[in-house]
């Protein structure tokens, strides 16, 4: 088969999450060690870091893979959902996955495929698994897909775990509450591996505790040490953002530069340094200059795209990948330290997220251009319109995600602000981040 072939192959017969919903999702490891029992558990033979949470997890896996990368090392890196290619999935020092490979990989074990059958999620970390052990990476960053104790991702022992911020996303599958979410997100935690909390949320800080104690691995909640703090003001459209930061009340940097965007950053970098302490402590040679490459050139680096990106100018165009309601907050958080003369949204969302909740999250006063992007889980424009209306949000229906941000780009004067974004697969339409 092609590369479109095997593609198209594994869409077909390996039903997707990202695309259909919880009709892709497959709970248990059983598949995941199956596929790893066949070829000969890749994921024993290289050394890795584990990182979940519910927002955060994607920027601090790339941050942390782009220092090990500034540091020296050959660095693996497995994320997911990918944008517009699916070899954005798999990485090595910011080079995807060659097309060739998937297709070589798919081609040995289609035979178990259609033996085991695996959902498309279970087949990518096979496939990463393989990759990273054949081509032998000093060590991978393994971001979860889908909440942690059952994700196929959850069969390495890692160095090292982190856990991001936990709020509500994917309920339906993870539980109603924050702290049945976060138990879901804690069971990465293994016997005796070190687990850094970036964020310490009251509402669920003693299940980590828990289940640490009783796993009897190191807990730390990173920013109760690691203290972070924005450099301010500084350029709406800047390329990078500034950041004090104390180690136990102590300077560790003055100022240290951040090329992802979003003050949202702040609540990601406690737990991101304080993996990098423990893995220098684990032997890894990390100096001061690697830390501040990495962090500066996380994106040239990493190849990362869609955090609060910017990809216009006059208007200034932002976009964002947030998608849930702790995500906008955050996104809305933002928009508001900007000055424009009005702010024009191009929104579009997946039809099993809790769509009420983060439309009240949205200014009233911007102009919304409703789409919707060509998956089986976006929720039709006009029907987000609708609902839309229904909390004070009013604008127009367009179809292509495309159309939307072309009509809000040229309604736009050049001291306005259009924003997209409302779901990763809006972004990944987004032709202007791949010019």
């Amino acid at each position: 088969m092609t590369y479109a072939e095997t593609l198209a192959y594994l869409y077909e017969q390996l039903p997707m999450f990202q695309r259909v919903g919880t009709a892709g999702y497959k709970e248990g490891l059983g598949n995941t060690e199956a596929l790893a029992e066949a070829s000969g558990h890749p994921e024993r033979r290289f050394r890795s870091v584990h990182v979940a949470g519910t927002n955060g997890k994607g920027s601090s896996s790339h941050m942390l893979a782009a220092v090990l990368q500034a540091a020296g090392y050959k660095v693996g890196l497995y994320t997911s959902p990918h944008l517009r290619e699916f070899t954005e999935r798999i990485k090595i020092n910011g080079k995807e996955l060659l097309p060739d490979y998937l297709v070589a990989f798919v081609e040995q074990w289609r035979p178990l495929f259609e033996e085991v059958k695996p959902s498309f999620f279970e087949m990518c970390v096979a496939l990463a698994f393989q990759y990273f052990a054949e081509e032998k990476v000093d060590i991978a960053i393994v971001e979860v897909g889908l909440g942690g104790r059952l994700d196929s991702t959850n069969i390495i022992t890692p160095l090292v775990s982190l856990i991001t911020n936990i709020s509500f996303d994917h309920q339906a599958l993870l539980g109603n509450t924050l702290p049945l979410i976060a138990a879901e997100k804690a069971g990465i935690i293994k016997p005796g591996v070190p687990v850094f909390i970036s964020q310490t949320q009251a509402e669920v800080a003693a299940v980590f505790e828990e289940t640490a104690h009783r796993l009897g691995a190191p807990l730390t909640f990173a920013d109760q040490h690691y203290q972070v703090s924005r450099i301010a003001p500084q350029p709406a459209d800047a390329e990078t953002q500034r950041f004090h930061v104390r180690l136990d009340d102590a300077p560790v940097f003055d100022e240290i530069e951040v090329g992802l965007l979003g003050e949202y950053q702040r609540f990601n970098l406690p737990g991101v340094l304080a993996v990098l302490a423990d893995l220098q402590r684990q032997g890894f040679q990390i100096t001061e200059a690697a830390v501040r490459q990495g962090l500066r050139e996380v994106s040239q680096l990493t190849g990362l795209r869609g955090r609060w990106s910017i990809i216009g100018r006059h208007p200034l165009v932002v976009c964002d990948t947030g998608h849930n309601e702790a995500g906008l907050r955050l996104v809305t958080a933002q928009l508001a330290q900007l000055t424009y003369r009005q702010l024009h949204i191009v929104l579009g969302v997946v039809n099993d997220k809790d769509v009420t909740k983060m439309l009240s999250i949205l200014p009233p006063t911007a102009i919304y251009y409703f789409c919707q992007a060509s998956i089986p889980r976006a929720l039709p424009a006009a029907e987000l319109a609708e609902r839309a209306a229904s909390v004070g949000l009013h604008g127009a229906v367009y179809g292509p995600v495309q159309s939307a941000v072309q009509a809000a780009r040229t309604a736009a004067a050049p001291d306005d602000v259009v924003f997209i974004g409302g779901s990763t697969f809006v972004v990944a339409e987004v032709e202007e981040l791949y010019q």
